[in-house]
């Protein structure tokens, strides 16, 4: 691997550390993330509903990423209020909603049955 390649990955894995000190709402995911790997463990899901569930984790933390991007982006470039500084920021926040609220849904596909499979 060469050297741009190795920095390429140190500079990904400090945003990852950045975002995960500086945004509340990225530790919060990352509280049910940690919460639906133990269930897929303790239901024993399949292995398509793991990659399910992977990739449902993927959207998030993806959607959340590129949320605190473009909101440093945009306080960078301008500290005073813009219309369009702020669709950006709510049409941001408004994709890592969408994204959460896909996962719920994908969360209750995956885990009712097998809850109601032990009642």
């Amino acid at each position: 691997m060469r050297r741009h390649h190795v920095i390429s990955f140190k500079y990904a894995f400090e945003g990852l550390k950045t975002a995960f000190v500086t945004q509340p709402n990225l530790r919060i995911h990352l509280l049910f993330i940690i919460a639906a790997i133990i269930a897929g463990f303790f239901f024993q899901i399949s292995p398509v509903e793991w990659a399910i569930l992977a990739l449902t984790i993927a959207v998030v933390i993806v959607a959340e990423l590129i949320n605190t991007s473009i909101e440093a982006t945009i306080d960078l470039v301008t500290s005073e209020r813009h219309p369009l500084a702020k669709i950006a920021k709510d049409v941001a926040a408004a994709a890592v909603l969408f994204a959460s609220i896909i996962s719920i849904i994908v969360g209750l596909v995956v885990f009712v049955p097998k809850l109601m499979g032990r009642l």
